[in-house]
């Protein structure tokens, strides 16, 4: 299956158990991961910044004191691929490295 083929909800749900944090919403996938403080919310970015460049493939990101929210969908495909499910195990893998606090 090619990396930008759009996947079903149920395919969706299915890699999302695997991912801590993760929802579906709105035709994406997003999750909010606290940090310890404000320069880990930013290197945090920095990581994930680094990830997408590389993958080409460029999440949403909002960033609020030490909370930062990424969402991911591959627009030229109408929602959730497996671009986006890649990227995201990568976030959560900085994310992890950096030592969030988990919800």
């Amino acid at each position: 299956m090619p990396d930008s083929m759009l996947l079903t909800e149920a395919q969706v749900a299915g890699h999302l158990t695997s991912l801590t944090g993760w929802t579906a919403r709105d035709g994406g996938i997003e999750a909010t991961f606290v940090m310890e403080s404000f320069p880990a919310a930013i290197d945090l970015v920095r990581r994930a910044a680094t990830s997408a460049e590389a993958a080409d493939h460029h999440p949403d990101i909002d960033v609020r004191w030490r909370s930062v929210t990424f969402r991911l969908t591959t627009h030229e495909s109408g929602g959730v691929t497996r671009r986006d499910l890649n990227l995201a195990r990568r976030i959560q893998g900085h994310a992890t490295s950096l030592g969030w606090v988990v919800p």
